[in-house]
């Protein structure tokens, strides 16, 4: 089984390689048929197709890899992006794997790493969270939890949501400066360079853009200054206004970057009486 990277809305980006992979295939896996019988035409290709989706895969699975022990050249693409990459089909290649099937990356563009290489952010180390949450809590409880992570962070997210996510990124980890990295390799390319707070206020005035979005964060800052309790405690006091003591206390340690225990045994005696009104 071969899995070709390629973004199927830019045939630009296709590599010989993966042209070749394509046009040997016995059958090719997509989301769409639709797409991916449109991409084929335009190579000049006529292979047969197989849809495969999250819907259908629990399904569709055991037929592919039944195909692939017979002998028979499946490949896995998918309409946009990197296959497997923020995507179920990793269970595909894990189930391959388990059965002992030969799996064949095929690589191409990506957005993640694209995105990286255009961010003008440190690479040296990075992490890719995938797709926020929907919810605005949810959201900031993942940035409070990686808010001390010593690394470049990576998110892929919905543009409808880019505002109000920018604008939880901007709540939790503050002043960094990030990259808004929209369409990349395609027609409309577009690179936002910024703070989060300057990111937030722009997509704020201007609304939810088009197409296919990378958001990409610098890690936290090293400035050396050690944290105090007076500023644990204000963060707190502020947190537990509208959260529990335990998403407080999660909040403020992602923001600080004080261990856990310290910043719960600080939230335990301010909620004692007479703290919390400042007596």
């Amino acid at each position: 089984m071969y899995i070709v990277a390629t973004p199927i809305g830019n045939m630009g980006d296709i590599t010989e390689r993966a042209c070749r992979v394509l046009a040997g295939a016995d059958v090719v896996a997509c989301e769409d048929t639709r797409v991916t019988g449109a991409m084929l035409k335009r190579l000049g290709m006529s292979v047969p197709l197989l849809a495969y989706h999250e819907h259908n895969a629990d399904r569709v699975r055991p037929q592919i890899l039944a195909r692939v022990a017979g002998g028979e050249a499946v490949v896995l693409v998918s309409d946009a992006g990197t296959p497997l990459i923020s995507d179920p089909g990793y269970k595909l290649v894990r189930s391959a794997a388990d059965e002992g099937l030969s799996v064949i990356p095929v690589p191409g563009a990506s957005a993640l790493l694209t995105a990286l290489m255009v961010a003008g952010l440190p690479t040296d180390r990075f992490l890719f969270a995938g797709f926020p949450p929907a919810r605005s809590k949810a959201r900031q409880d993942l940035f409070a939890f990686l808010a001390a992570v010593p690394a470049t962070l990576v998110f892929y997210e919905s543009v409808h949501r880019l505002p109000e996510s920018l604008a939880d990124m901007a709540a939790v980890l503050g002043d960094r400066p990030a990259a808004v990295c929209r369409e990349l390799t395609k027609l409309y390319e577009d690179v936002r360079r910024g703070s989060l707070p300057e990111l937030s206020a722009l997509y704020e005035q201007e609304g939810a853009p088009r197409g296919e979005v990378v958001v990409v964060v610098g890690p936290p800052s090293d400035t050396g200054h050690a944290v105090s309790t007076d500023d644990i405690d204000a963060l707190l006091r502020q947190s537990l206004q509208t959260l529990s003591i335990r998403d407080a206390v999660s909040l403020v340690a992602g923001q600080t970057g004080v261990k856990k225990r310290d910043v719960y045994a600080r939230a335990l005696e301010l909620t004692t009486p007479g703290h919390m009104r400042g007596d």
